[in-house]
């Protein structure tokens, strides 16, 4: 199975790595194809793949074909490669707003499409994805996507109306977290505390957390009173955080990610 890469940045340097460690693809059947030489250079040195500044080369020779370039790019790079990829050639996009129809209509013929929303965290190996495919792509295609994707992220099977949701809910919220645990480390740095001790309280404070949700399946709601105990510190903390409004400032600010997402 040959996997291309049109771009080689953060995104795609993170997928083809999960790809490569996971074993499910070796280095030598992986295509990294990027304007930049140096990026192309760099992927080569750290992954051992094979690279090209020729986009319609590494989509001729690609059986799934991941365009994980910048959603302003989508158009022409598509125009530039539409009539190469072969005819059961799997095309993947990452672009937010980017519909399976829009990008049939772009290819100009009938292909099987996924469209997914990975997040950054895929860089550290646990990135969240969802994805759905057009009406070509079978359960068995599915099946391969996430099984490729599980190197690097925790993927899931959606509607394509939710794709703006994914988007909102965890393409971007990354950028939400890490200011949160910015202002946390803030906090804690203006009570006495070293900052690079700050940020690693806070932030292994946000991964535990996360995770036992996860782990335990337990509504977010009793996991947190689990920890207000009566007349104690966090129950006024969190008494603070709804009084500045903490919850409606993360829905609203999810809500306009939406409303910018579906626009695009």
């Amino acid at each position: 199975m040959k996997i291309s890469f049109i771009g080689c940045g953060n995104m795609g340097g993170a997928m083809m790595q999960g790809i490569i460690d996971s074993g499910i693809s070796a280095p030598q059947d992986i295509t990294g194809a990027d304007l930049s030489e140096e990026l192309l250079k760099k992927r080569k040195e750290e992954l051992n793949i094979n690279t090209t500044s020729d986009n319609k080369e590494a989509a001729r020779t690609a059986d799934i074909l991941f365009l994980s370039i910048k959603p302003q790019y989508y158009e022409d790079v598509i125009e530039e490669i539409k009539d190469a990829p072969g005819d059961d050639t799997m095309i993947i996009t990452i672009a937010p707003g980017k519909t399976l129809e829009w990008t049939k209509k772009r290819f100009g013929r009938s292909l099987k499409i996924v469209r997914m929303m990975p997040n950054t965290p895929a860089m550290v190996k646990e990135g969240m994805i969802g994805m759905c495919g057009n009406e070509l792509v079978t359960d068995e295609d599915l099946s391969l996507v996430k099984k490729l994707c599980e190197g690097f992220a925790r993927t899931e099977v959606i509607p394509e109306n939710l794709m703006d949701v994914v988007t909102a809910v965890s393409g971007s919220s990354p950028a939400y977290v890490f200011m949160f645990i910015e202002a946390m480390a803030d906090a804690a740095v203006a009570g006495g505390m070293p900052r690079d001790k700050a940020y690693i309280f806070a932030s292994q404070a946000v991964l535990g957390s996360a995770k036992m949700v996860l782990e335990t399946g337990k509504h977010p709601g009793e996991l947190k009173d689990m920890v207000c105990s009566p007349a104690g510190t966090t129950i006024q903390a969190v008494r603070v955080l709804e009084e500045k409004g903490f919850r409606s400032a993360v829905i609203e600010c999810m809500e306009k990610c939406l409303d910018i997402s579906r626009a695009l």
